[in-house]
């Protein structure tokens, strides 16, 4: 699976600017706060606050709303106690599916998250029956729309000067692989040259893909869509490999 995600984009387009906003927010401010509870208030020492930050500017989160949830997480403010917990299984088709979350109530999550498994016909698994299939990468995309006269072989060159892994070329874009390490390098100098994305995130990478097809499709699309709605879903990670013919068939269906 690309780490560019096209039914991120329809769902953009088709759910209202508001809610979609607010959701962002409550992960945003979340990741802030077990990122400086984890590792501390200082984002130069702490690369997952410095990246938790980044991702409150891109949504243009005010000020005092990022200054309260740091000072949560370092206990300067009486905050809520997140757990990082991810839960693994199967969508219908055999597509993997990890998602990732930050609750304060394993035992509500668990049984909310289980329900969207089986509502929409697949099932969760035991911890690490999926993740093997996945590797944690820096990933930004880069739209060739917004950077006119980009060049492959110049962003190609930044990105290994800067120490970038990979990059892929697509017809609306280019794809940027990094090791997590590497990520915030390579997101400070495409912020230098002025380069702009339309992603950048530290991500899970499908090692393999799965092919889906037919009635699977709008299944596998329904419960992405229900756990990435879920209030303590931050991210969820997936290998399926759907063609833009089959994704605009089930959309219109649903």
């Amino acid at each position: 699976m690309s780490g560019h995600n096209k039914w991120a984009k329809v769902k953009h387009v088709k759910a209202k600017v508001d809610a979609i906003r607010g959701r962002q927010f409550t992960k945003v401010i979340k990741e802030i706060t077990i990122a400086a509870r984890l590792g501390g208030g200082d984002p130069s020492s702490n690369p997952r606050l410095r990246t938790a930050l980044l991702a409150a500017r891109d949504c243009n989160m005010p000020k005092d709303n990022i200054e309260r949830a740091v000072k949560k997480g370092t206990g300067e403010l009486e905050g809520v106690n997140y757990e990082e917990v991810a839960y693994e299984g199967y969508a219908p088709g055999g597509v993997a599916v990890i998602a990732k979350c930050l609750t304060d109530n394993t035992n509500r999550t668990v049984a909310e998250v289980n329900k969207i498994y089986s509502k929409a016909g697949g099932n969760m698994g035991v911890p690490g029956c999926v993740s093997f299939m996945f590797d944690t990468k820096g990933f930004f995309f880069v739209p060739k729309e917004a950077n006119p006269g980009l060049t492959e072989d110049t962003l190609m060159e930044m990105v290994l000067e800067a120490g970038g892994d990979d990059m892929k070329t697509l017809d609306d874009g280019f794809e940027v692989y990094t090791s997590p390490s590497e990520f915030y390098n390579v997101r400070q100098v495409f912020e230098d040259k002025n380069i702009k994305t339309e992603e950048a995130k530290v991500t899970a990478i499908a090692k393999t893909t799965v092919k889906v097809t037919g009635e699977d499709v709008k299944k596998v699309l329904k419960l992405i869509d229900a756990l990435e709605e879920h209030d303590d879903v931050q991210d969820v990670y997936y290998n399926y490999d759907i063609s833009d013919e089959d994704m605009e068939a089930a959309m219109a269906e649903m």
